[in-house]
């Protein structure tokens, strides 16, 4: 068991967080009546995440905690979905300020931080509602903060706690009794700690979600929530501001007399806000008046509702895939699994034209990318600006590695409506850790330390770890620190110049030290890495 979680431990603990939220998302989306039946908290939840993810994964390998938890707080704050996205970015950003402070993530750091997430998730909600994720909140912050002071403990007191409110927000909220369900947002925050709990027990972060509907109590059904869309301000809208205090809280008070589920998070000058309401143009209007309001999103609950009781037929499907591989063997892989593919990989950066032309090849109005390698990523983005304006709705993960891409790839299904594709994806890309290899070409100082010409050089996660004499020694070093966070697959990707030898000490290894993990070999072909490694 961890005592206190590092950089890298909490970045493990963010992505395997994406990867439970992937998981749960369809689930937590059924929960979604409160404050309106719109089906989406699962999903709000886990894009909010993701931007959290995204604004991590740019940082080096060796970031301390308080640079990841900066940046996960963050890209939360800018990437917030819907009320139960909002609040939890606030959450994260009160453990961020705790984790600035200390620099450590220990018991008493944990303490604090629950704590002081939990008092400005409160005060963030202009009219706070028990039954809801803020009940949650509040009793996993009590329980910690009576919990003995070790991080474990901690961990699994505020588990236990916001395990018992969820099951206990049904009493607290009628709707929530009438439609058989527990709070949606309060379910997804249990996603979250359950997932620190299993981190710092050094548990498998990649079960199958648990239940989630309160026991004994019937499927949610929306008709019995008709009231909550006829009633309620039929628009939400958000938006991102540029405003400085004073003028964020004369907006809070606008935009309470506006409408309702009134929800503003952030400071330093940047701003969340999320309201409900039946003017959307006064709401926008109130912003412009504060600062600057960016990223406008405006939503109508009736037609969201629309496309809901229509069900998938009226999603569109058919979404193809674009993937780029570093060598001919993996290429192979992907156009197996249905994709385009591009070469490309370290040293050898694909082009936008090529990019963007493979996309236009699919014939499909809804394309995913898959760059697998951080240089390529800005090239993607770049040819997915331009394939948008031509019509075509275009998403690209974030994969900076090759078995990131492979294990999205693997739980593609182009049957399926492209969001719910898409999260899948993004959810097992999210939850694969990468290592490689490679063979030092020159001398250099690196950030495990200086290298020789010819040196094994061990990478994780994008850095240098180990440098020594011997590619199978450093191979299974590269693997331990893999598999310190648990894992139950182990993907290894043979490059051109593996000599069989390598990968019989690798697989031995494996069977000798980790005997419930499953091993795939793959001959990829790939030059400059003479293994690359993943761990789901």
């Amino acid at each position: 068991m961890l005592q206190e979680l590092d950089g890298r431990a909490t970045r493990r603990w963010a992505l395997a967080t994406l990867s439970a939220l992937g998981r749960a998302r369809a689930e937590i989306d059924a929960l979604n009546v409160f404050p309106v039946p719109d089906g989406d908290t699962g999903t709000n939840l886990y894009l909010t995440v993701e931007s959290a993810c995204a604004a991590v994964q740019v940082l080096p390998g060796d970031a301390d905690v308080r640079r990841v938890a900066g940046a996960f707080a963050h890209g939360a704050l800018l990437g917030a979905r819907g009320n139960a996205g909002i609040i939890g970015a606030q959450l994260l950003r009160g453990w961020s300020e705790v984790l600035a402070e200390r620099g450590v993530l220990d018991a008493a750091a944990a303490k604090d931080a629950f704590a002081r997430g939990d008092v400005q998730a409160w005060q963030a909600v202009d009219k706070p509602v028990e039954g809801t994720i803020l009940s949650v909140s509040r009793a996993s912050a009590r329980a910690a903060a009576a919990a003995p002071d070790t991080l474990p403990d901690v961990a699994s007191a505020a588990v236990r706690a916001a395990r018992e409110a969820l099951a206990r927000t049904p009493e607290q909220l009628e709707v929530l009794r009438r439609s058989g369900v527990v709070d949606a947002g309060g379910r997804g925050l249990v996603v979250i700690l359950e997932t620190l709990e299993d981190v710092v027990h050094q548990r498998s972060t990649t079960r199958a979600a648990r239940g989630l509907r309160h026991p004994g109590l019937p499927t949610v059904n929306l008709d019995d929530c008709a009231d909550l869309v006829a009633d309620g301000p039929g628009y939400e809208v958000m938006y991102l501001l540029d405003a400085e205090e004073p003028q964020v809280a004369t907006l809070r008070t606008r935009l309470a007399g506006l409408g309702d589920s009134l929800v503003v998070v952030g400071g330093a000058g940047l701003w969340h806000v999320h309201v409900h309401v039946d003017d959307p143009g006064a709401a926008v209007e109130a912003g412009i008046e504060a600062g600057r309001p960016r990223r406008v999103r405006i939503t109508h609950f009736g037609d969201q509702r629309a496309r809901a009781a229509a069900g998938s037929s009226s999603r569109t499907v058919g979404a193809s895939v674009v993937a780029c591989a570093a060598g001919p063997g993996l290429a192979e892989l992907f156009r197996q699994a249905g994709a385009v593919v591009v070469r490309g990989g370290p040293g050898s950066r694909p082009s936008t034209g090529q990019l963007l032309d493979a996309v236009r090849s699919t014939g499909v109005r809804e394309v995913v990318v898959l760059p697998n390698d951080d240089d390529t990523l800005a090239v993607a983005q770049t040819a997915a600006r331009i394939a948008r304006q031509d019509g075509v709705r275009v998403s690209v993960l974030p994969t900076r590695a090759q078995v990131q891409g492979l294990a999205a790839i693997a739980v593609h299904e182009p049957g399926v409506p492209f969001d719910d594709d898409l999260v899948r994806m993004s959810a097992a890309a999210g939850g694969c850790r990468d290592g490689a290899v490679t063979v030092a070409s020159r001398d250099a100082i690196t950030t495990a330390g200086p290298c020789r010409t010819g040196d094994a050089l061990g990478v994780v996660q994008g850095d240098f770890v180990v440098v020594g004499d011997d590619l199978a020694v450093v191979a299974v070093q590269v693997l331990d620190r893999l598999l310190s966070g648990g894992g139950e697959l182990v993907t290894v990707v043979r490059g051109a110049d593996a000599q069989d030898s390598l990968v019989a000490a690798v697989r031995a290894h494996l069977r000798q030290s980790y005997r419930g993990v499953e091993v795939s070999v793959i001959d990829g072909g790939q030059d400059r890495y003479v293994l690359l490694l993943g761990v789901e």
